[in-house]
């Protein structure tokens, strides 16, 4: 999964939090429960034999299931016929060895058709996880900076979970219930049909509401999920900035969007559940108004002499299998709801518009020296007509150190973005040793820089995992070098388990010593070319001389681009481009800017101007 953090100078455009359909009509727009019935129907495609086995156990377990009324009703017969002379007790015991025996076979068969489809719910759910995580590493950086986290991880983490969950339960309950449902009303038709036009007659009402209840309930399962997104977005923001907040006082102003979200979200999740819970009270009243019509029928059809009191039996229990699957449906048509819900969310991410396949470019400079040419470069973000590099063009030859200065928001780290190509240029071209990089892999163009931004980015693992990130064969010594470069070995010794200390909650890191390791990460990485985004920007004065020494080894041989805010670490580079309001408006040495008395000159002197 792709972990790099890009800090952007120039903000992208705002929008409504979490809110996808607004990408610029890049993903479909949600609430399309057909296409996410379809989506999931893809997914279950691998396994459609598995899961014919499951619905033919299910089918052949009910079958045996409503046998058994059947021989409930001879054996009745048999006991009412008996009372007025001998009861038939062996007729009685093989009627009611054979019902244990049909019983039991149809659990075991039902309990294997559960296995199955709880297999196959996990084993999609398994795939869609995968898929998730593949598609994070093709989608476009602005698509990150469009989105909140939270909103990103609710999707990945309970919708699939949701959806997963509700399948489970929803469709192994389907296949049992429809099939009882078909086969009860066969069984009913086949002992009499006037009791199962009663039975059908009393249902009907109770089926029309439920179908209404389910159509009113839909759209508050959707906002549910929604803004279960929204919210958890929210908490994510606050908390990482949790300090900031404390700092400001910011307390009530960042309670105040999350207790609008929760009001929406508690008047949903209510409505939804709600909603759905009426269902059951019905499908009980039908259930038993059900029982009543036929009891009152059949008693009157047996003082007539049409039907045996064993058929009154019989048909009582085909009753209780007819109405049973309507009541499970009703149960499980709130986990169907959240099922869709939580789909249209999770295909609403699949659907979204991926960065274009490069799996046939196969150029590559095969020695790169680190000759870099920006040609004409033009780009603005994502979804807006604001122009941020205009025309812009540079050069920069093999081992040249080139600072790149100028205001916030001129630009300087959106033109590292470029040339890392985390956003692609409107038009123009970038070349390294005279090959574009649009003609090479995203990949590749990657391999070709390490580089240390602002935010330091550390995960939860060892110092010598985080160090040696994603870089192989690499020894001990060569580690130590590293860390002694940077000013940190001391420091790692210090720590309990050394360079095996897992750097978590428990060690306190400073952000000066968070920023050594990146560098000496980069260190590690020893790409051909090297991007410094204000590395130093957290570390003391003494530390900084110690890790500026190293930058230089380091930016031996290399082409190196630094963005500067402080202008005192980069009098030493080759080239100085000033940016401003996306164009190069001075270059030069520093000596150069210096004795021209242009804005760079103004901008280095403001630097030590004493108020």
């Amino acid at each position: 999964m792709n972990n790099d953090k890009i800090t952007e100078n120039q903000a992208a455009p705002e929008m409504e939090v979490s809110d996808f359909s607004g990408l610029g009509g890049t993903v479909p727009k949600a609430k399309d429960t057909k296409k996410t019935v379809k989506a999931l129907l893809s997914y279950s495609k691998k396994y459609i034999a598995i899961i014919i086995m499951a619905v033919t156990t299910a089918i052949a377990g009910t079958v045996i299931a409503l046998v058994s009324p059947e021989k409930l009703k001879d054996m009745t017969n048999l006991i009412t016929d008996g009372i007025m002379t001998n009861l038939d007790m062996s007729g009685i015991a093989k009627i009611g060895i054979l019902l244990v025996v049909l019983y039991l076979l149809s659990t075991i068969l039902n309990t294997i058709q559960g296995w199955i489809m709880a297999t196959v719910t996990q084993r999609i759910s398994q795939k869609m996880r995968t898929d998730i995580s593949q598609k994070i590493n093709r989608l476009p950086m602005w698509f990150y900076h469009k989105n909140t986290t939270g909103d990103i991880l609710s999707r990945i983490t309970n919708d699939v979970d949701s959806l997963g969950q509700n399948l489970n339960n929803s469709l192994t309950t389907l296949v049992s219930s429809a099939t009882m449902l078909a086969g009860s009303l066969i069984m009913m038709f086949k002992t009499n049909w006037v009791m199962t036009v009663t039975a059908i007659a009393s249902v009907i009402l109770g089926f029309l509401v439920m179908m209404l209840i389910m159509s009113k309930s839909q759209k508050h399962f959707d906002n549910q999920q929604k803004y279960l997104g929204k919210i958890n977005g929210h908490i994510e923001e606050t908390y990482t900035g949790h300090t900031i907040v404390k700092a400001y006082n910011a307390e009530q102003q960042m309670y105040e969007p999350f207790k609008s979200l929760n009001k929406k979200l508690n008047k949903s999740t209510y409505m939804a559940q709600f909603l759905s819970g009426l269902m059951m009270p019905v499908m009980t009243f039908v259930d038993n108004l059900g029982y009543v019509a036929v009891i009152v029928v059949g008693a009157a059809l047996a003082l007539k002499g049409h039907i045996s009191f064993g058929v009154i039996v019989a048909f009582l229990v085909y009753v209780r299998y007819f109405t049973q699957p309507l009541t499970q449906i009703a149960q499980l048509a709130q986990g169907l709801q959240m099922a869709v819900a939580a789909g249209e969310r999770v295909f609403e991410f699949l659907d979204a518009e991926e960065m274009a396949d490069e799996s046939h470019k196969n150029i590559k400079p095969q020695t790169v020296t680190g000759h870099v040419e920006f040609r004409n470069v033009k780009f603005g973000y994502e979804g807006t007509d604001k122009i941020i590099i205009h025309n812009f063009s540079a050069k920069a030859r093999p081992g040249q150190k080139i600072a790149i200065v100028g205001p916030t928001g001129a630009g300087k780290t959106t033109l590292v973005n470029l040339l890392m190509r985390f956003n692609e240029i409107n038009s123009g071209e970038i070349l390294i040793d005279g090959v574009p990089i649009s003609q090479m892999t995203r990949e590749q163009v990657h391999s070709l820089f390490c580089m240390v931004l602002q935010d330091t980015w550390l995960f939860e693992g060892t110092i010598r995992e985080n160090i040696v990130y994603n870089k192989q064969d690499v020894t001990d010594e060569m580690l130590k070098q590293a860390c002694k470069a940077v000013g940190l070995h001391h420091f790692i010794r210090t720590l309990p388990k050394g360079y095996d200390t897992v750097i978590n909650d428990k060690i306190s890191l400073s952000a000066g010593q968070r920023q050594q390791i990146t560098i000496a990460r980069a260190m590690i990485d020893n790409a051909p070319m090297l991007i410094l985004d204000e590395a130093t920007s957290s570390i003391d004065t003494r530390t900084e001389a110690l890790i500026q020494n190293a930058m230089d080894k380091l930016m031996q041989g290399r082409t190196s681009f630094v963005i500067a805010h402080r202008l005192s670490t980069i009098k030493n580079a080759d080239i100085i481009l000033v940016l401003k309001d996306g164009d190069i408006i001075e270059s030069g040495s520093h000596m150069e800017l210096m004795e021209k008395g242009g804005f760079y000159a103004e901008l280095y002197n403001s630097q030590f101007e004493v108020a």
